[in-house]
């Protein structure tokens, strides 16, 4: 038995009563079976730790917000698709009475009321590491037919004839990237100028030269924010000027007490000046307030018509009026408002269509489904699919930290990490989620995303693809799973594939005691290609995984990562250099041991074993390692090589392993061609914790996530390997020759 291998939970479920829903249900009634509730969150309100909500065939628009969970593994809220009945979740809503403007393009202008609370087209997607491609992207999508259009740069470009691609566009606030600039402000006419960069703390915004004089704050974008501290209000002030320029509209700045969601004051329009340095000054009218406060100024788009949205599209051919046309409402489907919502179940849903925001390793980070800030949710066997920017969320909680990380650099996470910790960042208070059996796709940040609240989870069985494939947008958190503080996750038996920017797998500080085994990937066009470990100390171990994606396998920026029995058919990336401040932890554990400056960009202090290497990786990739590589027990087939620190390298420069990957309707198939001989050539040992040895900068075994050894001893399909010499690669191989092998059931 392959012990680092996940398995199901052992302990058995108890239940209490069962809650119905059905579409032509009635939440006044009792939620039997005959009389079953009409929506979801009703049955949410009622629930009590122990019972299950079963969910009966339909189409249920709304969000859930559970206002509770259970209270243990056994005594948790369940929530289920009933047997055999489709059970679809949407953040959309159906929409008509478009009307033709010409040619494939159709309007609609709907009232504010419409979407209650939140208006993804007035909603603009922005957070730490988001990368604009400097246009706007609003939360909000447009479907036809189950599939989402295009969020057009310009509205220009919607009433033109529409392309393969048809587009959308909307009038909604943010139709710019960057709305003003600000020299300076004051509490009241005569008063003292507060410098606009004179700022305590800030969200988004960037330093320029002012032409009158010293510098402003500029590249303002929705959402931004600056806080100054001490800002003498005097007697009973009752305005506040600022001194703005702006050349894209204008926009709008919130005057509000100590944080960007308190008291508001007033607000200031700001009128477009004509060019970026064309200086005016603006009033606005405030509470009357008195003394030294700090103030916060919050920065939005220019009002627009503050009762209606229009929105424009390219329906080709189609009369939307008469087919299934659907715009997001809601910002997520299934996701509690408050932490700390533990122990519930989410199994057997299609859940679809959020305007998701970005979620970035220092922000409360939610998905379509989102465990925020919990422990112990399973989310089992269901449809997740069309999330503006992330399908699954195990992430971080949301404070008055959110997004204000300094953009590019990644120093500050360490300081959010000494927040989190003082949170509740442990073992006994979030994490250890299972994530198993589901369908991810068309998510455009990612398909999976964690920090810190991802610890001790474990991801299996998921079918991933379709992962940031449109790149409208980029950033520095895209992948099909993305994870920070990934502290003993298990990551096994996947398939990813046809995720594009970054990588398949990407382990993003802290994924101290990772296990990434088993998965099938694929068609990973990023610039890492299937997996990137970045700022990692180790121990992590890789083992048996097809790692297939021909631009890159896998790429390392890190130290102490050991791979065992895998196909590698990729390049391998190793950088050095990076000299970034990172911590590590104590065995099994958030507590914090240290922190490692790599001075020197000390990379290395990696291990490869019984690994099969194909055309075109090369190891000779690890070479330029600072810290020593270990390597044995290798094969190298044609086009591929060892590195100088490969003992036993076994090189077989003319036989060609024929990897081809093939996808039939029942599933996808792997041919590959392997010569029985390689076990005899090389005398190979099982690799197990004692002959890994110990990662370097921590100084801990590569041990499983309950301190057991690890002992590859079983392959790719669970088979038992030859304790006595293993043969090389994921599959213990029956014959010499080419032969062909189901690695995925559809």
């Amino acid at each position: 038995m392959l012990a680092l291998a996940c398995a199901a939970p052992g302990t058995m479920y108890t239940w209490s009563a069962e809650l119905h829903v059905a579409a032509a249900g009635n939440d006044a009634n009792a939620g039997t079976p005959e009389a079953p509730l009409r929506t979801i969150q009703h049955a949410a309100d009622l629930a009590q730790p122990g019972d299950v909500i079963t969910v009966h065939q339909g189409v249920y628009r709304e969000r859930v917000n559970p206002p509770r969970g259970g209270e243990s593994e056994t005594k948790r809220i369940v929530y289920q698709a009933a047997p055999d009945e489709k059970v679809t979740i949407a953040g959309s809503e159906p929409v008509k009475g478009w009307e033709k403007v010409a040619s494939d393009t159709w309007k609609v202008t709907l009232p504010n009321s419409f979407f209650g609370d939140f208006n993804p087209y007035r909603d603009v997607i922005h957070g730490d590491w988001f990368g604009s491609n400097g246009r706007v992207h609003h939360t909000g999508e447009v479907y036809l037919n189950g599939l989402w259009l295009t969020e057009a740069v310009n509205r220009a470009d919607v009433l033109k004839p529409a392309g393969t691609n048809p587009l959308w566009a909307t009038d909604g606030d943010g139709g710019a990237e960057y709305l003003l600039n600000v020299a300076w402000f004051r509490a009241g006419k005569g008063a003292a100028r507060t410098p606009a960069v004179g700022f305590a703390a800030k969200r988004g915004t960037r330093n320029a030269a002012c032409a009158e004089g010293g510098q402003c704050v500029g590249f303002i974008s929705s959402g931004d924010w600056l806080r100054y501290a001490n800002v003498d209000f005097g007697d009973r002030t009752e305005s506040v000027e600022f001194r703005a320029a702006s050349v894209s509209g204008g926009g709008r700045i919130e005057v509000r007490l100590d944080k960007p969601d308190g008291e508001l004051l007033g607000t200031c329009a700001v009128a477009d000046t004509g060019d970026w340095q064309k200086w005016a000054t603006f009033t606005a009218k405030i509470k009357p307030t008195s003394g030294a406060k700090t103030l916060c100024l919050v920065f939005r788009p220019p009002q627009t018509n503050s009762d209606a949205v229009t929105i424009w599209a390219q329906f080709p051919g189609v009369n939307p009026n008469e087919a299934n046309v659907e715009i997001n409402v809601r910002k997520t489907v299934f996701t509690p408002e408050k932490t700390g919502v533990n122990y519930i179940t989410v199994r057997g849903f299609t859940l679809r269509n959020a305007a998701t925001n970005w979620a970035p390793p220092s922000a409360g980070q939610i998905g379509l489904v989102s465990a925020y800030w919990c422990k112990g949710w399973i989310i089992e066997n269901n449809d997740i699919g069309y999330s503006k920017c992330s399908g699954v969320a195990l992430g971080k909680y949301g404070d008055e930290f959110d997004n204000t990380n300094v953009a590019g650099t990644a120093d500050p996470y360490t300081e959010c990490v000494r927040r989190a910790l003082k949170h509740g960042w442990n073992k006994a208070t979030v994490g250890s989620h299972l994530v198993r059996g589901n369908h991810i796709h068309h998510c455009e940040q990612t398909g999976v995303v964690g920090s810190l609240g991802c610890s001790f989870s474990t991801v299996t069985g998921n079918d991933i693809h379709d992962i940031h494939v449109r790149q409208l947008f980029g950033g520095a958190e895209m992948a099909g799973i993305k994870f920070h503080g990934a502290i003993d996750v298990t990551i096994s038996h996947n398939h990813i594939y046809r995720c594009g920017n970054v990588a398949g797998i990407w382990l993003d500080w802290m994924a101290q005691g990772a296990q990434v085994t088993c998965n099938l990937m694929h068609d990973n066009t990023g610039c890492y290609g299937d997996i990137f470990f970045e700022m990692q100390h180790g121990p992590i171990l890789v083992a048996n995984n097809l790692l297939l994606s021909k631009r890159v396998s896998f790429g390392m920026n890190s130290q102490g990562i050991a791979f065992a029995h895998n196909l590698i058919a990729g390049p391998i990336g190793n950088s050095r250099g990076d000299t970034r401040s990172t911590p590590f932890h104590l065995a099994h554990t958030t507590e914090l041991a240290g922190i490692y400056s790599a001075a020197k960009g000390d990379s290395g202090d990696h291990r490869f074993f019984n690994n099969l290497f194909v055309a075109p990786c090369n190891l000779h990739a690890i070479d330029n390692s600072v810290l020593p590589c270990f390597a044995a027990g290798n094969v190298f087939t044609k086009g591929s090589q060892p590195s100088k620190f490969d003992a036993d390298a076994l090189v077989k420069p003319d036989f060609d392993a024929g990897v081809k990957l093939t996808e039939k309707p029942d599933g996808w198939y792997l041919t590959l061609s392997e010569d029985g001989a390689w076990r005899e050539e090389v005398q190979r040992k099982t690799v197990t914790t004692e002959v890994l040895g110990k990662a370097k900068v921590p100084n801990l075994p590569y041990e499983n996530g309950d301190g057991s050894p690890v002992r590859i001893d079983t392959d790719y399909f669970g088979k038992q390997r030859d304790a006595a010499n293993p043969f090389p690669g994921p599959f213990e191989r029956p014959a010499d020759g080419k032969r062909v092998l189901k690695v995925w059931d559809h």
